[in-house]
């Protein structure tokens, strides 16, 4: 059997990057998927790779800074599925120190960041917790630990998704539920492709290079290796896990000294 056969995971910003390859790799192991994200094309693109691998789920389009659409659509999920897995994936990133950082800039990376794993929560945890089961998964940074040059907006925001962890592993470890973050140092995802091409259009490939250069292992990681580690932390082999922030980085939070 599966090893998410008949479990529900719902995973936001499940449309690129690490989410889709979150998706993915939950669907071939036999979750059916929620695939949660604010851009519809997409959604349905994650959704259409997941049922030609012979998976199942369906796709919400939702902006999880609006609390009330959140509290919406899981409500309305839930009177025909359980959520088994929460996947609170979907982020922003934002570069500059404190001085070159708006208070619009701040509001905005807050608003997704903090705020969307905050909507999520609130609006999942009381049905795991009446069913004494669910495990959830935060997706913070290595930002949220270490000290990185123009992040301000983007290690407050990862920093605090650190804390809620901490705050929801501890609060609800008697009700059956499980909550762990994993923190991802320098990802290979077309996020970085874009941001290389915008930011640095004639010397792409160098920084492409330094930024891989970065981490001690000598390169950026892969999405689907930070897929691997989340469906571990999501299955019954890590039942015994709760409470703990995952570096997958390389060696750049301990190494780089």
């Amino acid at each position: 059997m599966a090893k998410f056969s008949g479990k529900t995971a719902l995973i936001t910003g499940a449309g690129s990057g690490i989410g889709h390859c979150i998706s993915l790799q939950l669907a071939r192991e036999g979750a059916y998927i929620v695939v949660v994200d604010l851009d519809k094309n997409a959604a349905n693109l994650t959704l259409s790779k997941i049922t030609a691998n012979g998976g199942s789920g369906e796709i919400l389009v939702c902006d999880i800074s609006n609390n009330s659409d959140v509290t919406a659509f899981v409500k309305d999920l839930l009177e025909h599925r359980t959520i088994d897995i929460l996947i609170n994936n979907a982020g922003i990133a934002h570069i500059g120190n404190v001085e070159n950082t708006t208070e619009a800039d701040l509001d905005r990376i807050y608003s997704v960041n903090v705020k969307g794993v905050y909507n999520m929560l609130s609006a999942v945890v009381p049905a795991m917790k009446t069913r004494r089961h669910g495990v959830i998964i935060n997706m913070a940074s290595v930002a949220s630990s270490v000290g990185i040059a123009d992040r301000f907006a983007y290690s407050m925001s990862k920093g605090a998704v650190l804390s809620m962890t901490y705050s929801v592993a501890k609060d609800y470890i008697d009700c059956g539920i499980r909550c762990n973050s994993v923190s991802p140092a320098r990802v290979h995802t077309p996020f970085v492709d874009d941001f290389l091409a915008k930011n640095y259009p004639d010397n792409s490939a160098e920084m492409f290079e330094k930024l891989s250069k970065s981490q001690p292992i000598g390169r950026m990681g892969m999405a689907t290796e930070v897929a691997s580690a989340v469906a571990y932390l999501c299955s019954d082999d890590a039942a015994f896990i709760t409470g703990t922030n995952f570096p997958i980085d390389g060696g750049f939070v301990t190494l780089n000294n």
